[in-house]
């Protein structure tokens, strides 16, 4: 294919200019964001160049805007923006086996560099790219890669469920169940062997139900703000999604001899106590999340997807052009599972 001037079509794409959304400073919110023209990229050895369809926001995207990570994220300014994608590979580069053009995949893109909110983006193909067939939306498959490994991790690495249903009956309370990692983390518990107890606001209870928790609790009720399981279950496993902080006080009543909470927002508050614990020899632990994502779990995670095991709730969709107002919608911290950007 070729064209009006007898260039290669990819020739073409690669001098064009393409709508991004970047920020130049640290702080600003929403307010930071700019609606900019920069050139698109070509692949180089083992990358795609991929079109983008979706993309999905976490909590690290404002974290990193905020400064949080600095002088880490970003490496430089100006920085586009999020890194979990769906898209379709409009050309490959050097090396590259696993994909050719017109393939649809999920992508999680490189931290140092973002690069979601833009009309096109480079993927590595040997860091996480997974195929995405036809019974996946764009926006289903967008939200997977960072919040759905961390749920995985969370559940199969760090509290040891088997999510074939095998092994022990476990009881696990997840802590913001209704969230971007939260609401993964509820539909692959309920894979394994477990009870699943989970909090959120008293409007998402009905939702988090649907997902397969076994109990709800809303959050701002004393027994929800204390933990407590309504069947009177000690827990062996929590899973702490929540980004509000909640003291290990909090915790330790409800954990069972054994107990473990797993943190997925660790703070100083955390390192803190882990240090306690261990000058205690205590046999309940609370235990930081450290993320190590990996390809084939999330070719798992959408294969899940692909068979109706696995769903992304998707909060709300906002045109690329209107960016600021998906981020404006993520740190509100009100959200129900994902955020989408469309381009």
């Amino acid at each position: 294919m070729t064209s009006s001037k007898g260039t290669p079509a990819m020739a073409s794409v690669a001098a064009r200019l393409m709508d991004a959304v970047v920020y130049e400073s640290y702080g600003g919110g929403p307010d930071g964001l700019k609606h900019v023209k920069v050139p698109i990229l070509s692949p180089k050895k083992d990358e795609v160049l991929l079109k983008l369809e979706a993309a999905s926001l976490n909590a690290s995207d404002w974290k990193i805007q905020k400064g949080v990570f600095r002088p880490l994220l970003p490496r430089k300014f100006p920085f586009i923006p999020a890194v979990d994608v769906a898209g379709e590979v409009v050309e490959v580069g050097q090396g590259v086996e696993k994909f050719k053009e017109g393939d649809k995949v999920v992508a999680m893109l490189n931290f140092v560099n973002g690069g979601g909110l833009a009309e096109f983006a480079i993927a590595s193909e040997t860091f996480i790219t997974s195929a995405r067939p036809p019974e996946v939306s764009a926006a289903e498959g967008a939200g997977l890669p960072s919040s759905g490994l961390t749920a995985h991790q969370a559940l199969t690495k760090a509290a040891g469920i088997k999510l074939d249903g095998t092994g022990q009956l476990k009881n696990i309370l997840i802590t913001g169940a209704s969230g971007g990692v939260g609401h993964y983390v509820v539909q692959l518990a309920k894979l394994g062997n477990t009870h699943v107890t989970a909090t959120c606001g008293a409007r998402n209870v009905d939702i988090v139900k649907s997902l397969g928790a076994d109990e709800v609790l809303d959050y701002k009720t004393p027994d929800g703000a204390a933990l407590k399981s309504p069947s009177g279950r000690k827990y062996d496993v929590v899973i702490h999604c929540a980004s509000a902080g909640i003291p290990w006080s909090t915790f330790e009543p409800n954990l069972s001899a054994n107990g473990k909470v797993i943190d997925l927002t660790s703070r100083p508050s955390t390192w803190i106590t882990i240090v306690l614990q261990r000058l205690c020899f205590s046999r309940k632990q609370l235990v930081p999340l450290i993320i190590n994502p990996k390809g084939e779990n999330l070719d798992y995670l959408v294969g899940l997807m692909k068979e109706g095991k696995l769903k992304t709730l998707v909060d709300s969709k906002h045109h690329l052009s209107k960016a600021e107002d998906a981020w404006a919608r993520k740190t509100d911290g009100y959200a129900i599972g994902k955020i989408i950007v469309e381009t």
